[in-house]
């Protein structure tokens, strides 16, 4: 299983790691209002849209990476309208069909923010997975713009 975590992008791994953590600390609140089963249903379509969308954006900046500079930009701009109307769709369908609290979806869709805030503890548990990540040296950049 460790060969398999650690074919995925430690980055990826980070904030999918944080948003799985936000989701369960957000469920022992979703037990509080009345409506326990579509507070909690809405939570986990919210947190696997926030997976989707990790997913998504990792998938179209790798993909942008190799291309030039006006096509990078085209593509990312593209792929960023395309992951929004997803998001607004499938809040649309989950208000429409009761399936979740779209207040609650709202709340999991933003643990993909909140994970980014937990990048302190999830670094710490991919340290104990892929092992301690092994920087190169920094480039230092010549004093007041003079090449030595």
């Amino acid at each position: 299983m460790k060969s398999k975590i650690t074919g995925i992008n430690r980055t990826l791994f980070e904030l999918e790691t944080g948003i799985l953590i936000f989701g369960i600390i957000c469920q022992p609140f979703m037990l509080l209002p009345k409506d326990k089963a579509g507070c909690s249903a809405g939570l986990w379509l919210g947190i696997l849209l926030a997976a989707a969308s990790a997913f998504h954006m990792w998938r179209s900046l790798d993909r942008a990476l190799d291309l030039e500079e006006n096509q990078a930009v085209k593509t990312m701009g593209f792929n960023n309208v395309l992951r929004y109307c997803f998001i607004v769709t499938a809040f649309a369908l989950i208000a429409i069909s009761g399936i979740g609290n779209p207040l609650s979806a709202f709340l999991g869709i933003m643990s993909l923010k909140a994970s980014a805030y937990m990048h302190f503890i999830t670094r710490k548990i991919s340290a104990k997975i892929y092992g301690e990540e092994i920087l190169p040296p920094l480039a230092e950049e010549p004093a007041n713009g003079q090449d030595r």
